[in-house]
């Protein structure tokens, strides 16, 4: 009897590892094979790339520059799916519980709030980034740049696709001299009833314009930078935050009884010179909306000294129950390569810039990347790099979304 229980023991042990396995690791082990092998094995095959799609250059990038390179070079086919980040994970976190592993995304471009619940969830499949050698070659991978998000460790889960900051655009014709302080910016606003506002916190460049403002209350915004979301922290900063938005409502568009949904239709209300400015991450991305006609031809940049430059790094990560992921380590490499972040940093479709340090690149394409002219909307560098602040932990972004609809939205 005590050799059977010792056999039933070891049977109910494997049962419960296996079982263990299948929750915490089926689907989501990145294949150990080696690249070679993984690059054949992404031969024919196609990759499902969900991402958000509110930007047309970066769709036409996506489709037009990357997509034809993976065909040719690679014999994989890259289709791109837009859906907001949110929406993406709400999709995957749906999969996780039904047990499906083998899902329909095989990349998902993440950063911040959402990488941080997608990781914590065990919604990616990672680490992955060592087995890239154009990560490996020419990126700086111990930069902190790249192993933390938004506060969160990547540990590999995430690989880097790009880097912006936070700016805002004018119409030069209508705003002859913008603002250089936040004070200044609410001058204006005082001054020309209707013609500014932002979109709802929601939407993650109305969330970053708040975030501008808490960095503004602040005595020490780069102590803030270092420390985990505190809820007592925000709530003090967020009395003055509250405080200015309110005060400012009045002459906001539509005198703030509405914000616009999202980047897209505050830019909208910008191409028809509803309002006079605009915002968002990406300093370069007016360039392309200027070529293709939806902002004004006199559309330039700024930023409030006073208060800075949100700057971050966005990612592409790997679901965990990717049915390609050979096929997604290959795009991936690709969209990380000289070539590719070479035909992003260009204006002619995306124009933001690129994670890939210039050091570790042979003189040939440094000299390319350095000879590219950004466009006149762009601010110089130096301006960009001595205003630059980092992100606040990704706690803020939930807070400011829920904060905002009751301090704000919901006050008479």
């Amino acid at each position: 009897m005590k050799k059977w229980m010792a056999i039933l023991s070891i049977f109910f042990l494997i049962i419960l590892s296996a079982c263990g396995r299948t929750e915490e690791e089926e689907g989501s082990v990145i294949p150990e094979s080696s690249w070679e092998e993984i690059a054949s094995e992404a031969e024919g095959t196609q990759v499902n790339m969900f991402m958000w799609g509110g930007d047309d250059g970066i769709n036409r990038y996506i489709d037009e520059v990357v997509a034809p390179v993976l065909k040719e070079q690679y014999e994989v086919d890259l289709s791109r799916v837009p859906l907001d980040t949110s929406e993406i994970l709400q999709k995957l976190q749906t999969e996780k519980k039904a047990g499906k592993e083998k899902g329909t995304i095989d990349i998902v471009w993440i950063n911040g709030e959402n990488f941080k619940n997608a990781k914590e969830n065990g919604l990616l499949a990672g680490p992955f980034t060592e087995k890239l050698p154009n990560f490996t070659e020419f990126y700086d991978t111990e930069s902190t740049a790249f192993q933390y998000d938004f506060g969160t460790k990547t540990e590999g889960f995430e690989a880097p696709w790009g880097k912006v900051q936070f700016v805002y655009f004018y119409n030069q014709d209508k705003v002859k001299s913008p603002p250089k302080t936040f004070e200044e910016l609410k001058a204006f606003i005082k001054e020309n009833p209707g013609k500014f506002t932002y979109p709802d916190p929601s939407d993650f460049t109305g969330n970053a314009f708040l975030r501008h403002l808490l960095y503004a209350s602040s005595d020490n915004p780069q102590s803030l930078v270092k420390e985990e979301f505190n809820e007592e922290t925000a709530n003090s900063l967020g009395e003055d935050v509250w405080k200015e938005l309110n005060e400012l409502k009045p002459d906001l568009w539509r005198s703030g009884e509405t914000y616009p949904s999202t980047l897209t239709d505050l830019d909208k209300l910008y191409s028809q010179e509803e309002i006079w400015m605009t915002m968002g991450y990406n300093e370069a991305r007016a360039e392309h909306m200027i070529k293709d006609g939806v902002f004004p031809e006199n559309t330039k940049s700024f930023i409030l000294e006073d208060v800075g430059s949100i700057g971050n790094t966005h990612f592409l990560a790997i679901p965990f129950n990717s049915p390609n992921k050979q096929g997604a380590l290959v795009a991936i490499n690709h969209l990380l390569s000289p070539e590719a972040q070479y035909e992003k940093l260009k204006p002619t479709y995306w124009g933001e810039s690129s994670p890939i340090s210039l050091n570790q690149l042979n003189d040939e394409w440094r000299s390319k990347f350095k000879s590219i002219d950004r466009g006149e909307s762009v601010l110089e560098p130096t301006i960009l790099e001595k205003n630059f602040q980092s992100e606040l932990d990704a706690g803020y972004v939930e807070w400011l979304k829920e904060s905002w609809i009751r301090e704000v939205a919901e006050s008479q």
